[in-house]
C-alpha cells in the first residue's frame, strides 16, 4: 500500500499538527484493542508489550472489568465526594484489605497519588512527630518518577522532566538509589518519610540490592519516619506479587497506587495507610470533585478482586521466568544487560548498535510495541493475560532486531 491509501499518516499528521509536542509517540494510530493485542487504523496488529505503563495489567478490555464499567454507566457516573454513593464503601474496604491497611483515600491520577502522600506525611509530621511548622523534608531518591507535578518535577533528577519548570518546591532531600547508609546519613529531626518505588520503573526497571528495602524499612522505623512505598507502576500483579515490597517481606507504612487499579478504564489512584497516618485529614484540608467516582470505584472493586485470586501475580511470576530465560539469552548478542522482576524488564541496548527509540521503531515494524527511556534502555511490561507464545513472539522480534 501507499500512503494515500493509509490512513496511519494522516491520522499522526493531524495529532502532529492539533497537539502540544509533550510526548513523541511511536507513528502507530491504534483503533481497537483485546487482550494483550491492538489494532491500528489499517489493520495491522501490534503485541502490546507496555500495557500502558502498567496501566493494562488485566489487558484491553478484560471482560469482568468492561462489564462493571457498563453496568455502572447505566446507573451512576458522578456524585462528587458531597454526597456517599453505593460504591465507594465497598471499594475502600476491599481496597484497604488487599494492602493490610485501616483506610483508603481514593484519587485519580499516579500523580495525585503521591501529592497526597506527600501531603499526609508533612501533616504527620507536625501533628504526630513534632517538627516545627514549615520544616518538614522528605527523603527521595536519584532516577525517581513520581509524576510531573511542579512539587514532584522538584526533586527529579532527570532534567527534561524538570528543566524551566521552577521555581522549585523545597522539602527534599536527595540521596542514591539503593544506597542505605545515604539514606540513613540525610534523615534528621525534621525527616517525615521516604518516598521510594521498590522497583525504579521510568529509570529502566531498575531493582534495589537484595536487603535495601528491609533496611529502609528498619531505617524509618528506627527513626520515626514514614516508610512510602509508590507502587503506582510496580504494585498489582506486575512484578509476581501483589507489591513490589512483598518479595522482601516489606510493609511500608503507606502505599501510593493507580494506574493498573482503573483496569484501563478509568484514571483510578488511592493511597492505603493506617488510622493513624491517613486520620490526620480532615474535612476540608484535600479532596477531589472525581477521586472515588462511582464509575471508577465499580471497575476497581472488581481490579482488586482479581488480583484477590492471586491468579494474575501467579501469571506474572511464571511468565515472567519464561521472559528472562529468553532476553537473557540475548546478552551478548546485542543486550549488555536485562533486569526483570516479574512480567517487567529493562532492557540495555549496546549503544553502539542502535538508541532505545530506534529499536521501538523497528519492534513496532515487526509488530511488537515497547517504550524506550534514557538512550538506549528499552522497558517491556506486557498485560498479565500474555500467553507463553506470544512471550516468545516479542523475544524473537526482539532478536531479529538485534541481529538486523
Amino acid at each position: 500500500m501507499v500512503d494515500d491509501i493509509l490512513r496511519t499518516p494522516g491520522a499522526v499528521r493531524d495529532a502532529e499538527r492539533w497537539t502540544a509536542h509533550n510526548y513523541h509517540p511511536l507513528p502507530v494510530v491504534i483503533s481497537s484493542a483485546e487482550g494483550a493485542w491492538l489494532t491500528d487504523v489499517d489493520g495491522k496488529r501490534y503485541l502490546d508489550c507496555l500495557a500502558g505503563y502498567s496501566a493494562l495489567n488485566f489487558g484491553h478490555r478484560h471482560p469482568q472489568l468492561i462489564a462493571a464499567a457498563h453496568a455502572q454507566l447505566d446507573r451512576l457516573t458522578l456524585t462528587s465526594r458531597a454526597f456517599i454513593h453505593d460504591q465507594f464503601a465497598d471499594f475502600c474496604r476491599e481496597l484497604a484489605e488487599l494492602c493490610g491497611k485501616d483506610l483508603v483515600l481514593p484519587m485519580n491520577t499516579g500523580a495525585e497519588a503521591v501529592e497526597t502522600g506527600i501531603k499526609v506525611a508533612r501533616k504527620w509530621g507536625y501533628q504526630v512527630k513534632g517538627v516545627p511548622a514549615g520544616q518538614a523534608t522528605i527523603v527521595v531518591a536519584e532516577g525517581n518518577f513520581h509524576g510531573r507535578t511542579t512539587t514532584i518535577v522538584s526533586f527529579s533528577t532527570d532534567e527534561d522532566a524538570r528543566a524551566d519548570f521552577g521555581p522549585y518546591t523545597p522539602g527534599f532531600t536527595v540521596v542514591p538509589y539503593g544506597d542505605l547508609d545515604a539514606l540513613a546519613a540525610a534523615i534528621d529531626e525534621n525527616t517525615v518519610a521516604v518516598l521510594l518505588e521498590p522497583i525504579q520503573g521510568e529509570q529502566g526497571v531498575v531493582v534495589p540490592p537484595e536487603g535495601y528495602l528491609p533496611g529502609v524499612r528498619q531505617v524509618c522505623t528506627d527513626r520515626n519516619v514514614l516508610f512510602i512505598a509508590d507502587e503506582i507502576q510496580s504494585g498489582l500483579g506486575r512484578t509476581g506479587a501483589t507489591f513490589a515490597c512483598d518479595h522482601e517481606g516489606v510493609v511500608p507504612d503507606m502505599y501510593l497506587l493507580g494506574k493498573a487499579l482503573g483496569g484501563g478504564i478509568v484514571p483510578v489512584s488511592a493511597v492505603a495507610a493506617n488510622s493513624d497516618v491517613l486520620g490526620v485529614l480532615k474535612p476540608g484540608q484535600h479532596g477531589s470533585t472525581f477521586g472515588g467516582n462511582p464509575l471508577a470505584c465499580a471497575v476497581a472493586i472488581e481490579v482488586v478482586r482479581l488480583l484477590a485470586t492471586g491468579e494474575f501475580q501467579r501469571r506474572s511470576s511464571e511468565l515472567g521466568e519464561r521472559l528472562r530465560a529468553g532476553l537473557e539469552g540475548l546478552v551478548g548478542k546485542g543486550l549488555v544487560a536485562v533486569r526483570v522482576r516479574g512480567l517487567w524488564a529493562g532492557l540495555d541496548i549496546d549503544p553502539t548498535l542502535m538508541s532505545g527509540r530506534e529499536a521501538c521503531e523497528r519492534l513496532a515494524a515487526r509488530g511488537v510495541l515497547a517504550k524506550d527511556t534514557h538512550g538506549s534502555t528499552i522497558r517491556l511490561a506486557p498485560p498479565l493475560v500474555i500467553s507463553e507464545e506470544e512471550i516468545d513472539l516479542a523475544v524473537a522480534a526482539l532478536a531479529e532486531v538485534l541481529a538486523a
